[in-house]
């Protein structure tokens, strides 16, 4: 858990690095300083209002307390153990079998299930799903992830801007200040990308970390394993459509990923390999055994 943690901050920390080297290119820290601020303001406005934007796409409603109240029961003893208060929780209308929790801090929690998971998975396969995503909620992963696409946010406006700057041949009258194009081009269409990269990074470090914390609340690694596998298979069935780009920014959020991919969209996925996240929680229960 430590590992993750501080690979969590490495990843933070490297994205901020590009965030001020790109910066610097364009015109110093007074650049760098409009564009973050542009980024940090949309991506406040995501931060506060993005779960009811997610939960309105995708017509959750909330869960019936009368039809299912083993599912707050479990969520509820959940909740008290990771000492974080008690989520809302929503019902998704779709038979794909999948999981999400949202929300910007553990008081302003949310977690929505699918009508597939529901009818697919056993109550302690269940149970460990809700743990990883009540993980989620008590780690603040969307507070984190916040801070990540904020960095993402800027870095990839600065890149545009360094894309003027190279066509118009320099942002300072000083030939002696004045870069090479070239360069300025190839930076610009780099940063992003390995913004990019180390974001998905982090998104599949804080996967792990929910994976290890809600398998150690639930104290049942092989159930959280278990449902990963059934989740995994019913995907190839039941899934988003690939070209549905207004929920491909959402695909983060879910427990499984929500489309289907190739071994070449898999360097770009939100989420770990599936068989690396079920070798770790098996270890994890022999850990807990010995």
């Amino acid at each position: 858990m430590i590992l993750n943690q501080i690979k969590t901050v490495i990843l933070l920390a490297a994205m901020s690095g590009l965030l001020l080297s790109i910066g610097s290119l364009i015109g110093g820290y007074h650049g760098v300083q409009i564009a973050f601020i542009m980024a940090l303001v949309m991506n406040g406005v995501m931060y506060f209002y993005s779960d009811r934007i997610v939960l309105s796409m995708y017509k959750a409603q909330p869960l019936d307390k009368n039809t299912y109240p083993w599912v707050y029961d479990i969520v509820s003893e959940l909740a008290r153990t990771m000492q974080i208060p008690m989520p809302q929780l929503w019902l998704i209308p779709t038979q794909m079998a999948n999981a999400f929790a949202t929300g910007r801090n553990p008081s302003h929690a949310s977690v929505a299930v699918t009508s597939g998971i529901m009818s697919l998975l056993n109550k302690d396969e269940l149970r460990g799903v809700l743990a990883h995503e009540l993980a989620h909620v008590k780690n603040r992963d969307i507070l984190i992830t916040t801070m990540a696409a904020t960095l993402a946010a800027a870095i990839g406006y600065l890149a545009h801007m360094l894309q003027y700057a190279a066509f118009w041949g320099s942002m300072s009258n000083d030939r002696d200040k004045k870069g090479n194009p070239l360069f300025m081009i190839l930076v610009a269409i780099l940063m992003p990308i390995a913004a990019t990269l180390l974001q998905l990074a982090l998104s599949r470090s804080r996967e792990y970390l929910a994976d290890e914390t809600g398998a150690c609340t639930s104290r049942d690694p092989l159930a959280l394993a278990d449902a990963l596998e059934k989740l995994n298979s019913s995907i190839a069935h039941e899934h988003l459509r690939n070209d549905d780009t207004q929920k491909a920014s959402t695909a983060s959020l879910f427990i499984v990923h929500p489309f289907t991919s190739n071994g070449f969209v898999n360097l770009f996925s939100t989420h770990p390999p599936m068989q690396e996240r079920i070798k770790r929680l098996r270890a994890q229960f022999k850990n807990m055994r010995s």
